[in-house]
């Protein structure tokens, strides 16, 4: 079985364009990868909102990626279609999140090259409007199949296509490369005695920062929490938690970053960190998760969505409500309970064993070699065989 995959790679940042990667190299290790083809731009300056969708830093440059093509420009798009006639491949993997890659991913199925896998990180974009959900449903309905990362992500995958094969596999972990714990905690003025609880990423709405300075700001004014908070903030919420920040009852006890953090800065975060904390109001899942687990973080994490699946209260992190501050401020005091984080530590670094990249691959080659079987799949305007869903390592 070979798979041709389309999706972001170096020089573009964030988790879609690490886990792209990481699921080409670990394909290309199985001698499963017929193509990688990676934009040359994803996104206009005026359409991002934040500063720039490149970091040099954010993931590998791998030998076997060809930029082909502009997922906004139709007109560089014959490249790409040209390049996966050559190659061949039995099925196309296509990773779909955003609204603004639905276009070439309807025009990549009307080609009719291979069945269309897509790797569904988001059934629509967070807080989508009606164009934005129609261009997702346009897409999903043409996937002759479809990885996603949490069982209820697949159950919102089968309403919209339901005759199409789901399987699930959780993010597997990827801890930031190795740091000096003593030195990243001096960096960024953790106190000795501190429980540093790191909240990483981009920063929108639905991430409940500020329910998380809410939490904060509730301790009690001996607790040892210290909150280390880091990530570029869209929407006009930069300048709101920069006021937030200012609190008399936040001082001393928050470091803060409101920018992106380059990748090879990201490992300074996450070796000051004795924890990670997602405090969600709603989720499909989170590579943020799945960084901390990889460090043998424990995730502090709303029960939403795939956050839900993946960590385990009092196992591998603890689960408080959703936009619940006082749950939250409640979690956050019990790390300081004697015993408690290392446990905790113990159980988020097994809960990292259960999944790798190796076993993702496997699975996307699985589903293909089962969309093969089945047919041309909807990709070709057929049925593709009944939903199953299958999630190794639980």
């Amino acid at each position: 079985m070979r798979l041709g995959l389309v999706g972001p790679s170096w020089p573009f940042r964030g988790g879609i364009a690490r886990a792209t990667t990481a699921a080409a190299a670990a394909l290309d290790a199985r001698g499963e990868l017929a193509a990688f083809l990676t934009p040359i731009r994803q996104y206009p300056g005026w359409l991002y909102p934040g500063r720039g969708d490149v970091d040099e830093f954010a993931c590998s440059r791998l030998p076997c990626a060809c930029a082909a093509f502009a997922v906004l420009e139709p007109w560089t798009w014959p490249r790409l279609r040209r390049a996966l006639r050559e190659d061949a491949p039995d099925a196309l993997v296509l990773p779909y999140w955003s609204w603004a890659w639905a276009p070439l991913a309807v025009t990549l199925a009307s080609w009719r090259v291979a069945p269309l896998i897509v790797i569904a990180h988001n059934p629509a974009d967070h807080g989508a409007g009606a164009l934005a959900r129609g261009a997702s449903r346009a897409v999903l309905r043409r996937a002759a199949g479809f990885l996603c990362h949490a069982r209820s992500v697949a159950a919102a995958l089968g309403s919209v296509a339901p005759d199409a094969p789901v399987r699930v596999h959780p993010l597997p972990p990827e801890a930031p490369a190795p740091f000096p714990r003593d030195e990243a905690r001096r960096r960024l003025r953790v106190p000795e005695d501190a429980v540093a609880v790191l909240a990483f990423g981009l920063i929108r709405p639905y991430k409940g920062a500020d329910v998380l300075l809410d939490a904060v700001r509730s301790l009690p004014a001996d607790a040892r929490v210290h909150l280390l908070l880091a990530g570029e903030a869209w929407g006009g919420l930069g300048e709101t938690l920069a006021g937030r920040l200012s609190d008399p009852l936040l001082a001393g006890r928050v470091t803060a970053r409101l920018s992106w953090v380059p990748e090879n800065e990201a490992r300074v975060w996450f070796a000051a960190a004795d924890a990670a904390v997602l405090p969600y109001r709603a989720a499909t899942g989170s590579a943020v998760a799945a960084q901390a687990l990889g460090a043998s973080l424990p995730v502090i994490a709303s029960r939403v969505g795939g956050l839900a699946e993946v960590i385990e209260d009092g196992v591998n992190g603890l689960v408080v409500g959703p936009g619940d501050a006082g749950d939250l401020a409640d979690a956050l005091a019990r790390l300081c309970e004697p015993g408690l984080l290392a446990r905790l530590a113990a159980g988020a670094a097994a809960a990292a064993s259960r999944w790798s990249w190796a076993s993702y691959a496997a699975s996307l080659t699985a589903l293909a070699a089962e969309v093969v079987a089945g047919g041309e799949g909807r990709s070709g305007g057929l049925s593709g065989p009944a939903a199953t869903t299958t999630q190794p390592g639980r």
